[in-house]
């Protein structure tokens, strides 16, 4: 019986397959230096988001979102207290804080803009 099962698996290979193709990859070492050398050039994403932080342009943007948004739920506190701890009295502080960094933004590029355009006259 044994050679019975032996025989068996010597015509499967009689069969045409086939021929598998592997995929070339890169060699782990390769990989390695390409992303060591990655941080070498650029800085970890924390640190550009430290240094974005202590822009002043961002601060006042924070503080100016901060702001509106606390008056507006003071506004919804002010008329009806139960008011201040709904879902909406939120919608509407996140929408003044939007507002008022939308309005903090474009003051500031508009103002960059006719320096840009004060300084090209001036030449």
């Amino acid at each position: 019986m044994a050679k019975d099962k032996k025989a068996k698996k010597a015509h499967k290979g009689d069969e045409a397959e086939a021929p598998k193709v592997k995929k070339a990859k890169a060699p782990k070492a390769d990989k390695a230096k390409k992303h060591d050398g990655d941080h070498a050039s650029r800085p970890h994403p924390l640190e550009a988001l430290s240094r974005l932080a202590d822009h002043p342009l961002v601060s006042e943007l924070l503080a100016a979102g901060a702001l509106a948004a606390v008056a507006a739920v003071a506004e919804a506190g002010a008329r009806d207290p139960h008011a201040v701890k709904s879902a909406d009295s939120a919608k509407k502080a996140g929408k003044a804080a939007a507002a008022a960094i939308g309005a903090r933004l474009l003051k500031e590029f508009n103002s960059g803009k006719s320096a840009a355009k004060d300084g090209a006259d001036k030449k």
